[in-house]
């Protein structure tokens, strides 16, 4: 049964009291399984070479209905696709879409843009029996209707364009529209709505019930007041309604949650938003809706503050989100949210006021550097580590 979110005001602490001991949501053995890693002995890392088993720059995956894992292996410009998750490090993907086969790479396969094409893939979502990738640079939304089952299978219906040839920034047009996109890095199907971060057109489009044609108009946008203005924080400053860089989307219980990155916060509406421009209801990461400095004007950060947040998703009874340029993941209870709420649990770092890559040293099983996208399976949390060239299955801590 649904949770009903309660988000109430809660007084802030000072920044001295911000640094409470941290409790540990993911097993702290580290990730069970990691893929893509290319690191030897004495952590030197290999020259990453396409194929069946390395990932470059990864940042995003998620598991689909039929058990199968997707990663967007996003600067190779391809899909890698495993018929069952992986149990072993390292294990090689069954299934390719986006390149001729698993040793080359290149924007749209060095070819003509097309259903079974990628430029920049970054967001991926299982919807229904099938899944949606947010294709960045190709300025559209692909959706395949069942989970590809094969290698190169094309994609059945496009989002952002008229069509699969098509790819130009909002169809070639100065302004936006309901039927446009603009790097769309976000993807999301809550089983009613289908979510889009159209993170250039600084919005959040949505689609009530799967779309059912090519270039299908949305149906509601938050961020603007309107499908037209693409303007950075809605032409003002930000504000509860306003975002400058969307990234991710998720439902938590009954509320909305997006990661602006761009003003290094997290919205959050108790609700699905009714109408467009609907200013959220909460806001994770700054004092207040007018803030946007990351980490809070600060060097180091606290259990309040964020540098750059991209992931953002719901594990159980927790909203996890990716504060990417921290290398870390937090993570707040329901209970616990509110504006400029502390987190409660952390991930990849000793403790609130810690960040850097790896914390500063070689890649570790536990550690993170640079994580973009972060997708809940079962027990386990899917990380797409990108700037560790890996992604890691993270089982929940028992």
């Amino acid at each position: 049964m649904e949770q009903t979110v309660s988000l109430r005001q809660k007084h802030l602490p000072t920044r001295s009291g911000e640094n409470h001991a941290p409790g540990a949501f993911l097993s702290e053995a580290g990730a069970r399984v990691i893929l893509g890693e290319q690191i030897q002995p004495k952590g030197v890392v290999r020259a990453v070479q396409p194929g069946a088993e390395t990932l470059f720059g990864p940042r995003g995956a998620a598991m689909m209905a039929d058990g199968a894992l997707w990663i967007c292996d996003t600067g190779h410009h391809r899909l890698l696709g495993w018929e069952q998750c992986p149990t072993v490090n390292g294990k090689g993907a069954d299934w390719l879409i986006g390149q001729r086969d698993f040793s080359l790479e290149g924007r749209n396969g060095h070819g003509e843009v097309g259903a079974g094409t990628l430029n920049v893939p970054t967001g991926i979502a299982s919807i229904g029996s099938g899944m949606a990738v947010a294709d960045a640079w190709n300025h559209r939304v692909l959706i395949w209707w069942e989970t590809p089952q094969q290698s190169h299978q094309p994609a059945d219906l496009v989002l952002g364009q008229a069509d699969f040839s098509d790819s130009e920034i909002n169809r070639g047009n100065n302004r936006p529209a309901a039927n446009t996109l603009y790097w769309p890095y976000g993807v999301h199907w809550d089983g009613e709505r289908l979510y889009v971060a159209d993170t250039g057109n600084r919005r959040v489009l949505w689609w009530e019930g799967l779309p059912s044609h090519n270039g299908q108009a949305a149906d509601g946008v938050l961020g603007q007041q309107d499908f037209h203005c693409r303007d950075e924080n809605a032409g003002t400053g930000p504000s509860a309604m306003s975002m400058r860089w969307p990234h991710a989307v998720t439902r938590f219980g009954s509320a909305l949650a997006v990661t602006d990155a761009g003003d290094n916060r997290v919205l959050i509406w108790t609700r699905p938003s009714a109408a467009n421009g609907q200013p959220a209801d909460c806001i994770l990461g700054q004092r207040d809706a007018s803030a946007e400095a990351h980490n809070q004007g600060e060097y180091y950060p606290t259990a309040s503050s964020f540098n750059m947040p991209y992931g953002i998703t719901a594990f159980d009874d927790l909203l996890v989100v990716a504060d990417t340029a921290n290398s870390r993941l937090l993570g707040w209870r329901l209970q616990e949210m509110g504006d400029g709420a502390p987190a409660s649990v952390l991930a990849a770092q000793p403790d609130f006021c810690a960040k850097g890559d790896n914390r500063w040293g070689a890649p570790q099983r536990d550690s993170l550097c640079w994580p973009y996208g972060i997708a809940a399976a079962d027990s386990h949390l899917i990380v797409a580590d990108s700037g560790n060239n890996r992604v890691l299955l993270w089982e929940r801590k028992p």
